[in-house]
């Protein structure tokens, strides 16, 4: 089948890649002609593993092009995504659509017989009806459906998320539009991924629902992490105990110093804004949302608390700068909160993370950035790990204190064992345990 996606960012481009390597003929459309010239030289705009050699293998194959000729790529397609951003409006934290939109009326101009547009983008209940009225407006005579098919992928994850996939979520009442999106993703069928087909509403909603609800739960263990820490508990051990319940599982229960990314920021605060539009207004969720912001904020006053409460003129190391490992992205990231904090109270600031400097660079001025872990904690009062990195999981703790200035070590994603940390000299500070003391295995 001849596939067009609208947008070669990390959704555009990951699915289009995969699609490609199902057998599909795909191209990517992209506005950015620097983009597309770089990945036509195999250059990836962003960093997610595997996925340079997932679009160099499927490139060779001539499955996998890139362009910026909308029109032409669109006249030859059976199914078009819509993969643009609909990043937060700016003011009033609405889901900005002006992507979406434009993207529809670019289609319109280039369809040349029946064609399905598939919004893939996160978009709020009612977008599809828009793209649908854009589009007949533009071409009345025109044969095409639009469905709703949201992604839910990982960053990090994201090619064996969209291959292997829990669920893959179809929302259209046309069947003969259905009948192409099964056979779009027929190649997931030995792997008996489910099909989900709904109004396309009801998929829509379904994406923002579903991340409204991961976020509440790493934000209801947030919680429970700071009671812990206040009564003696351990909040792994509470997580394992709770998470071994199969009705409430054991992902998303990891205490940290709050969510960020791409996702969960944007789309808990317009689904709220879609709630409240309805009069139906999310309580849980605008909870979660405040709450997640007021904890990135309190991980300096963390810091400062672990240092003695005082940190000015203090080095202070950081290891891990984006919102997760296995990614470049910083959008959101606990790390900015943080960083921005105890730069405010006077600290210096140096940090290392294996794929987020380049980004972090836009984003943070007046800190270092080291070339390496050890090179990170030379000299440093503290070290506070924010991103749980595999480099970090393992260091040579020896070589990390020969290197430091202090001995303050403050682990915000409890990667290390209290009593371990300690009986090398560190004061040791995690989330959610009694620090100094080894977890039960």
């Amino acid at each position: 089948m001849r596939v067009v996606m609208i947008g070669a960012g990390y959704v555009g481009l990951v699915s289009g890649a995969c699609f490609a390597d199902f057998g599909h003929v795909v191209c990517c459309v992209d506005t950015d002609n620097a983009k597309i010239a770089a990945l036509e030289a195999g250059q990836m705009p962003i960093y997610e593993p595997g996925l340079d050699d997932l679009v160099e293998k499927n490139m060779r194959a001539k499955r996998l092009t890139f362009t910026s000729d909308l029109k032409a790529a669109v006249g030859a397609a059976e199914a078009v995504f819509i993969a643009v951003g609909t990043p937060s409006r700016r003011g009033d934290g609405y889901a900005d659509l002006s992507y979406v939109y434009q993207a529809a009326r670019d289609i319109a101009g280039a369809l040349a017989g029946y064609t399905i547009i598939i919004t893939k983008s996160t978009v709020p209940v009612g977008t599809g009806d828009e793209v649908e009225r854009i589009i007949r407006e533009t071409r009345p005579n025109a044969e095409f459906a639009v469905v709703s098919n949201p992604e839910f992928l990982r960053e990090g994850a994201a090619i064996a998320d969209f291959k292997r996939p829990d669920r893959i979520v179809i929302g259209t009442e046309d069947e003969r539009a259905a009948q192409v999106m099964r056979e779009l993703y027929r190649p997931l069928y030995l792997n008996q991924a489910p099909i989900l087909q709904t109004s396309r509403r009801t998929a829509e909603l379904t994406k923002y629902a579903a991340n409204a609800f991961l976020a509440t739960k790493i934000t209801f263990i947030n919680e429970i992490a700071d009671l812990c820490e206040q009564v003696g508990a351990d909040v792994q051990q509470v997580a394992r105990g709770i998470g071994l319940d199969n009705r409430i599982g054991g992902k998303f229960l990891h205490a940290g110093p709050g969510y960020g990314g791409s996702c969960f920021p944007k789309d808990t605060l317009a689904l709220i804004k879609t709630a409240q539009d309805h009069a139906t207004p999310l309580r849980l969720v605008e909870t979660t949302a405040a709450v997640n912001d007021q904890r990135k904020r309190a991980m300096a006053r963390k810091v400062i608390q672990a240092c003695g409460g005082e940190i000015r003129g203090k080095r202070v190391a950081v290891l891990g700068l984006t919102f997760k490992p296995n990614t470049d992205d910083m959008r959101e990231a606990p790390s900015l909160a943080l960083i921005t904090g105890l730069r405010d109270f006077g600290a210096k600031i140096c940090a290392y993370d294996p794929e987020g400097m380049p980004n972090a660079r836009e984003m943070l001025e007046g800190i270092d950035y080291a070339e390496d872990p050890y090179a990170c904690a030379k000299g440093a009062d503290a070290l506070v790990i924010v991103t749980e990195w595999d480099a970090f999981r393992a260091l040579d703790l020896d070589e990390i204190k020969k290197a430091m200035a202090g001995l303050v070590m403050i682990d915000l994603r409890n990667i290390y064992d209290p009593a371990e940390i300690s009986r090398r000299g560190f004061t040791y500070v995690s989330i959610g345990r009694p620090n100094g003391r080894s977890a039960p295995k």
